[in-house]
């Protein structure tokens, strides 16, 4: 919890009460009834409110605050959920992917925002040089990472797709954790 004065929540604990909101939405869909029904309705009521609220902030915001609070990642999914974030699914996608290529490198790989085909996103995932077949078959989790980050900053598309890699080599990655490739640290 933020101490007296402070305003600001850490990341963690942004991302803890995300957790506990799924939490309480799931217990009031799996309860029904009048007092369920008015509970999501004045979910969906508020949450509508603060969508507003949100697209008229970037109405009056200049070229530089509008991008600055896009780059935000709360701040970012919430101009998705709304509808009203200012750069098209493509360059959010690309930019995930850009975020999570020094982990992927970190493993002997590599990853690239390949464009996007009707509504699906295409990464290409390169094996390294350094990592041969000993390195263990982390290909997978790598891959999920990234299809989860292009996702969550481009829910606008339906799915991500990944390419061969031209030169003929099947990544071969180091298994790692969803959560070292998508966790953001505390600023």
């Amino acid at each position: 919890m933020a101490e007296a004065g402070d305003v600001r929540l850490a990341d963690p604990d942004v991302e803890a009460r995300l957790a506990r909101l799924d939490d309480l939405l799931e217990g009031l869909q799996s309860t029904p009834g009048p007092t369920t029904r008015s509970a999501t309705e004045a979910v969906v009521l508020l949450t509508e409110v603060y969508g507003e609220a949100l697209a008229r902030i970037l109405d009056q915001a200049d070229g530089r605050l509008a991008e600055s609070l896009a780059d935000d990642e709360l701040l970012g999914h919430l101009l998705v959920l709304h509808d009203i974030h200012p750069e098209p699914p493509e360059r959010r996608a690309a930019r995930a992917v850009e975020r999570l290529r020094p982990a992927v490198r970190e493993l002997g790989g590599d990853v690239e925002w390949a464009g996007v085909e009707g509504q699906v996103g295409r990464v290409r995932l390169k094996a390294g040089g350094g990592c041969g077949s000993g390195c263990g078959g982390g290909t997978a989790e790598v891959s999920d990472a990234v299809q989860e980050a292009v996702l969550a900053a481009a829910p606008e598309l339906t799915a991500v797709e990944s390419l061969p890699d031209p030169s003929g080599r099947q990544a071969a990655l180091a298994f790692v954790p969803l959560a070292t490739l998508t966790h953001r640290g505390a600023r």
